[in-house]
């Protein structure tokens, strides 16, 4: 995927936004919701003797946000598989020149 401007590339970054938008979304309501929102309500209830809002505003966040970057990254190789997109290792190089297409004699 050497050309930035071809609809496959605009495809392929629409979708990598949505992605980053939704797990944005997700951390933003378990952190900010969670932990500071909706704390009232969620202390109602018990987790590991622990009022639920405190202990997701405590550790719980934590916990999810290390699960969004796992999805993150599976979605992602996912995404780049399904697109042709493949990393070159021990590389580095400005404006994604690192990604390739599989099918690229580079």
């Amino acid at each position: 995927m050497n050309n930035s401007h071809s609809p496959q590339a605009k495809t392929y970054w629409k979708e990598n936004i949505r992605l980053v938008s939704f797990l944005l979304f997700l951390w933003f309501v378990v952190s900010f919701g969670m932990g500071i929102l909706f704390v009232d309500v969620l202390d109602g209830f018990r987790f590991f003797g622990f009022k639920f809002g405190f202990w997701m505003a405590q550790q719980g966040s934590i916990f999810c946000f290390v699960i969004i970057i796992f999805i993150y990254v599976y979605k992602m190789n996912k995404l780049d598989q399904k697109y042709g997109v493949v990393e070159v290792q021990g590389r580095s190089a400005p404006d994604n020149k690192n990604f390739h297409n599989k099918g690229s004699k580079e």
